[in-house]
């Protein structure tokens, strides 16, 4: 299998390097990408939500992956949403980590609720950049709560504003679940970032969601067990698609 791991906001593929060296030394193919804008001297102004879709495919294309397993983390869920079905017979599963499975018409601002959609919508305009960071208050205490903190300070530095077009557009129409493909979701214990209740997420793919121990940041922190549960749940659900 070829594992195509893609992060969250603010974060760049480095995020899923500890997941992805587990899986590569088990005999795997581990491909961890950075969309476009998330890495230091990007400029993220012109960005919209259709530019990670199409680089996300483009690079599945590109390196000619044909039995790629989708793998997203909390925001990474989207353009794993709005890429799947341009795969075709490429695609042979998806796994979500502690992430968003979006419903069409429906932006990561507007997930979050109201207020906090307001805010990132407001913050996102009014910056030059026309993109939102996370303070490391926030991010100590919704993301990586209780882990220590110079290894929290150490994650916070390594974050790059998110492209606001990221946050604020929506795919037209989503249908996860009508993929002829395995899923499974895995869910961090401790997370308490995400815009709805895992459980909520997960069915949206149909399943039940896999508990893994720690915090959002369980890719970085729990790695080994996010790697092992991981291959284990692609292995009872079935990660040999149906060929038509």
């Amino acid at each position: 299998m070829e594992y195509v791991f893609v992060p969250g906001a603010w974060h760049g593929g480095w995020s899923w390097h500890p997941v992805a060296q587990r899986v590569a030394r088990a005999g795997d193919r581990a491909v961890a990408l950075t969309m476009p804008g998330l890495s230091a001297g990007d400029d993220p102004r012109e960005l919209r939500l259709a530019d990670a879709v199409a680089y996300l495919v483009d690079q599945v294309e590109r390196r000619d992956l044909t039995d790629v397993v989708l793998v997203g983390h909390s925001w990474g869920g989207i353009p794993i949403a709005g890429a799947a079905r341009q795969l075709g017979r490429r695609l042979r599963a998806i796994a979500m980590v502690s992430a968003f499975v979006p419903r069409g018409g429906e932006s990561m601002a507007e997930a979050m609720g109201p207020a906090v959609g307001e805010y990132v919508r407001a913050t996102i305009e009014a910056a030059p950049d026309h993109a939102i960071g996370v303070d490391f208050a926030a991010f100590r205490e919704s993301l990586m709560q209780d882990e220590p903190e110079n290894l929290q300070r150490l994650v916070h530095e390594l974050l790059v504003p998110q492209p606001g077009g990221y946050m604020l557009d929506s795919l037209d129409v989503v249908d996860l679940a009508g993929l002829d493909v395995p899923m499974t979701y895995l869910l961090a214990e401790r997370d308490r970032a995400l815009a709805a209740p895992g459980a909520e997420l997960a069915a949206r793919l149909g399943v039940e969601p896999v508990l893994v121990p720690g915090t959002h940041e369980a890719i970085i922190t729990h790695a080994d067990d996010v790697a092992k549960a991981l291959q284990a749940s692609l292995e009872s659900c079935g990660s040999v698609r149906r060929r038509r």
